[in-house]
């Protein structure tokens, strides 16, 4: 007990205190009054996040990975995260990996006790067989949880990068981490319950954290999804959309473009922007690392 009583998180909020006497759009006010703060608490941690940016950025680089772990809430925000970049960005599902104590199972419902044992974590670390080429994030609130932190030791013990998120300074987390993120928003409005301001700060800083260093390693052109992979009716009309975006070609020549590109956006768009059929463009493309915009404008 006396492990939880210094964390902020845990302490009731005199802000919300009379939440369940108030009118009903008073109290909902009051809720929003306290999630304003939270993108604030994120902005503040905006140098550590770089950092962590540029280390999973070069994981990706070099053939590396991304691993979340986490517990609850925060380990149910890690496997969203790591659910949507492949889509996203066009990475393969394996480069991103989401890991929540008790194992898939936790992600619907709660698994007690799954969050407890250093042990676990540290056996999913050996089972992933983490190296020196990966980023591993471990997300945990409180900032000590069990599970995360032998997770977190064993990545370390095995050279990868560390990286933590927690809402609580100080924590556990922060001698066993190389970058340590900590967005302090305060107690929460219902005394406890991280699934409210500080999900909502893990869920800033890990949009921030995959989107930013898909960014880095040329996933995007501008803030346009060039490597989205069209699996179905909507994203094929969305890849179309952004050849004709970026290139000013009509809808049907950029249909024709997609098509003969392989439905390859990235492609297609270099196509239409330079002239070249598919092979050279595919040719330049590999030539510039994937980057379009050093594809469009290898000379720059």
């Amino acid at each position: 007990m006396r492990s939880l009583d210094h964390l902020t998180t845990e302490q009731a909020s005199l802000r919300t205190a009379d939440l369940d006497i108030l009118p009903l759009e008073e109290a909902l006010l009051r809720l929003s009054e306290e999630d304003e703060q939270v993108p604030l608490a994120v902005r503040r941690e905006i140098p550590q996040i770089a950092r962590a940016v540029e280390h999973v950025a070069q994981a990706m680089r070099s053939g590396g990975r991304l691993i979340y772990v986490g517990a609850g809430t925060s380990g149910r925000l890690g496997c969203l995260d790591a659910s949507e970049i492949p889509p996203t960005f066009g990475i393969d599902p394996g480069r991103v990996v989401g890991v929540i104590a008790g194992g898939d199972g936790a992600l619907r419902r709660s698994i007690e006790g799954a969050e407890d044992n250093p042990a676990d974590g540290a056996a999913v670390m050996e089972a992933l067989e983490v190296g020196e080429r990966d980023v591993v994030c471990g997300i945990a609130a409180s900032g000590r949880t069990p599970y995360v932190l032998g997770a977190l030791d064993e990545a370390r013990r095995r050279g990868a990068v560390t990286v933590g998120v927690s809402t609580n300074r100080p924590s556990e987390m922060d001698d066993r981490v190389d970058v340590m993120i900590t967005p302090e928003v305060g107690p929460e409005s219902i005394s406890g319950s991280t699934r409210m301001k500080s999900g909502t700060a893990q869920k800033l800083v890990l949009n921030m954290l995959t989107t930013m260093a898909m960014v880095r390693i040329g996933k995007t052109y501008g803030n346009l999804m060039v490597d989205v992979r069209p699996t179905n009716e909507k994203l094929v009309r969305r890849a179309q959309r952004l050849v004709v975006l970026v290139t000013g070609v009509s809808e049907e020549e950029a249909a024709r473009l997609f098509e003969a590109s392989g439905r390859d956006v990235k492609l297609a768009i270099l196509m239409g922007l330079t002239g070249l059929d598919a092979e050279r463009a595919r040719a330049r493309l590999a030539e510039a690392g994937g980057v379009l915009r050093q594809a469009v404008a290898p000379e720059a």
